[in-house]
């Protein structure tokens, strides 16, 4: 649930707003801070002035951070370039990197209506009809299409990231990650990471890839269509394929796909199935998705060793487990190793 206060964390409401009425001229003082579920980890709060305009400030979490963590110029550059396509982002209203103001870079941007949908009972709750959850796939996918058509270099993101052999360098971070945290032996994950290096395919194309675009990550408007895509830090310059392949697997048919007991947004009926997606996907594209079961089993691999990751941390007492049922982390690792098994079996030999 959504809270307000008087004393956001993170920000310094003071020097903000007054930093803020400088790049808003017509900024209404005083300001209503309200806190917003998601995002990360970083600080993300609803800012209402007294005139009635709502913003979207947002920033790191405290604490020291790695140099390329959390990296608010990033997103705040993203979704300027982004603005003025067809790709629905919130407004880019202003950003600073003066640590004085409120002791880290943040930036503000417009609020946009809608809600990221995480479960399918808050899912139920916005998109309370099936027509409506039937606009969701098409306008989600064609939304994905269309930053997967733009040219990095003609929006200014040229330089976003390294641009050739996306998948292959994810193939050895992730495999160093799995081995330098791993607790037991796992024979199928060095047997995919053997499979996955020998079939890599050669990249096609190179366009901004999001790294996480799923319905949590977007603003969905209560008609069903994708009102804005959000949280842009980990996006980069790479493989198509494998941002359509991450969504797709994560985009559940039924209940019976899912472990846990927390039903997903799309197993409720009136979405589209998996292979609508990459239908109309490539119909809006003209790529070939004749290989996307490579690409499933690579992200569901590479899922299996996020999880590792973070389960050791747990392991290791380098993370809080209030809440956490830690517990549950060898099954999910477990699964996701299964299910890139699978793709890599619906592969032609």
């Amino acid at each position: 649930m959504d809270e307000h206060t008087d004393q956001p964390t993170g920000f310094d409401v003071e020097r903000v707003t007054a930093w803020l009425t400088e790049q808003v001229p017509d900024l209404a003082p005083p300001l209503q801070w309200t806190k917003l579920p998601g995002g990360h980890s970083n600080f993300t709060y609803r800012i209402d002035d007294a005139n009635g305009r709502t913003m979207v400030a947002r920033r790191p979490p405290l604490g020291e951070l790695l140099p390329t963590a959390h990296d608010m110029g990033r997103e705040f550059k993203l979704i300027s370039a982004l603005w003025p396509t067809d790709v629905p982002v919130p407004e880019p209203v202003a950003y600073t990197n003066d640590a004085s103001i409120t002791g880290a870079q943040f930036y503000v941007m417009g609020w946009v209506e809608g809600r990221s949908l995480y479960t399918a009972e808050e899912t139920a709750e916005h998109l309370a009809t099936e027509e409506a959850r039937a606009r969701t796939g098409p306008s989600f996918i064609d939304t994905l299409a269309a930053l997967h058509s733009l040219d990095p270099n003609e929006v200014g993101l040229g330089d976003l990231g390294k641009p050739t052999n996306y998948v292959g360098r994810q193939l050895h971070r992730w495999y160093e990650s799995w081995n330098a945290s791993k607790d037991r032996e796992l024979p199928d994950v060095d047997r995919l990471h053997t499979f996955l290096v020998e079939r890599l395919p050669e990249q096609a194309k190179v366009s901004v890839v999001h790294g996480d675009y799923g319905l949590h990550n977007c603003r969905v408007a209560k008609e069903g269509h994708i009102a804005a895509v959000v949280d842009w830090e980990i996006s980069t310059l790479g493989d198509p394929l494998a941002d359509l392949a991450y969504c797709v697997n994560a985009w559940a048919e039924s209940p019976e796909e899912l472990e846990g007991g927390v039903l997903t947004p799309t197993t409720l009926p009136g979405f589209c199935d998996r292979q609508f997606l990459v239908d109309r996907y490539q119909e809006h594209t003209g790529a070939d998705v004749s290989n996307i079961e490579y690409y499933r089993a690579f992200n569901h691999w590479k899922t299996a060793c996020i999880v590792q990751g973070v389960y050791a941390r747990y392991l290791h007492g380098q993370k809080s487990t209030e809440g956490v049922d830690v517990d549950a982390f060898p099954g999910r690792i477990d699964r996701s190793v299964r299910l890139a098994a699978e793709a890599a079996e619906r592969l032609p030999s």
